[in-house]
């Protein structure tokens, strides 16, 4: 069965080798190039993913193809940027892996190329289609803790020597920080689920001694506090040198009951026990492995906003630059010693 919309990956990645087989599951999606700065093997590519794929040697070359309908972007944070806006040039619909970049500037120019374009966009911020928050999502619009006054989600993922990303995610001007290379991912689900504007955040940041982490030029482990326009209040640490199982931290505080991971207590339910949580079964978030992300519903909805002209729902750029706003001045509240509003990131 043919399908809608052309896909080509730029960067053949960890994240692409997931990405290439959820786009192919989707409805209307089918990946059939690829660029990479590495030499690839067409036929070796094609027979690992079971589609026929071209491997461009020239990215101008892949975006000029007017067969290619969308772009994923999984190369390195540092590339995103002029990719992106290269991409949006040639009037492709974007799919890209997070951080948007590591710099706020590039991120900004990102949205210009948007509006100029007339795209749509799909970040890669899809712990929003996973059962865990999906579920979560539910219960707090469902009124079943009232209304939230505190919430902290964090991330716990030790990315050490044994991990690919390892050698380039250690350098400052490709990881960014603790926030933008992983904990954006937390940061992100605190913000849905509090469903409020961020007016001023203060963050600190420290260094593992472990001799895993020794390499990286940048703080490892990041805690933020959030400040929300209606008084609410947030925490976030994003933890990238911690030595344990992956564990993706949730815990919401409301007026009725609080969620805490994949268990509830709510005053709203009659018959609750006020010493126990009774525990809502869902499939938690505990794999760093992009394998085991919810790729496939994130992409099938991109591809149905497509197709609709519609912005994509819950993921869209303007949706994650927020998220991204308040990772940077997270950042630079860590790096001055002080509070930053929100205001003084434009």
């Amino acid at each position: 069965m043919s399908k809608n919309y052309n896909v080509g990956i730029i960067g053949y990645s960890w994240a692409a080798t997931a990405h290439i087989g959820a786009i192919n599951a989707t409805a209307q999606g089918q990946v059939t190039a690829i660029w990479s700065s590495r030499a690839l093997d067409a036929r070796e590519l094609s027979e690992r993913h079971g589609c026929a794929i071209k491997v461009h040697s020239s990215l101008e070359a892949m975006l000029a193809d007017p067969d290619i309908h969308v772009v994923d972007i999984t190369s390195y944070p540092d590339q995103h940027g002029e990719q992106f806006c290269l991409a949006a040039r040639h009037r492709k619909h974007v799919i890209i892996e997070k951080p948007l970049a590591v710099e706020w500037p590039q991120v900004l120019q990102m949205k210009k190329a948007v509006a100029e374009a007339g795209i749509r966009t799909c970040v890669c911020f899809e712990c929003r289609y996973s059962s865990q928050f999906l579920g979560t999502k539910a219960v707090i619009d469902g009124g079943l803790v009232g209304r939230l006054h505190y919430g902290e989600i964090d991330y716990y993922h030790g990315i050490g020597p044994w991990y690919g990303q390892y050698g380039w995610n250690i350098k400052k001007d490709m990881g960014g920080s603790a926030l933008l290379t992983a904990g954006c991912h937390a940061l992100d689900a605190l913000l849905w689920c509090m469903n409020d504007e961020v007016v001023e955040v203060s963050s600190y940041g420290v260094k593992s001694k472990s001799r895993h982490f020794e390499p990286y030029e940048y703080p490892t482990t990041t805690s933020t506090l959030l400040k929300f326009k209606s008084g609410k209040v947030g925490k976030c640490a994003a933890v990238i040198d911690c030595l344990q199982p992956y564990y993706f931290h949730t815990h919401l505080v409301g007026s009725l009951g609080s969620l805490l991971d994949n268990k509830i207590y709510s005053e709203k339910l009659k018959g609750m026990v006020k010493t126990k949580w009774s525990t809502l079964e869902t499939h938690l978030i505990d794999s760093g492995d992009v394998k085991d992300h919810p790729y496939q519903p994130q992409f099938q909805a991109f591809v149905d906003a497509v197709k609709a002209g519609k912005k994509m729902p819950l993921t869209d750029l303007d949706t994650a630059l927020e998220s991204h706003r308040v990772a940077f001045a997270a950042d630079l509240s860590a790096e001055k010693g002080r509070p930053v509003k929100m205001s003084e990131l434009k």
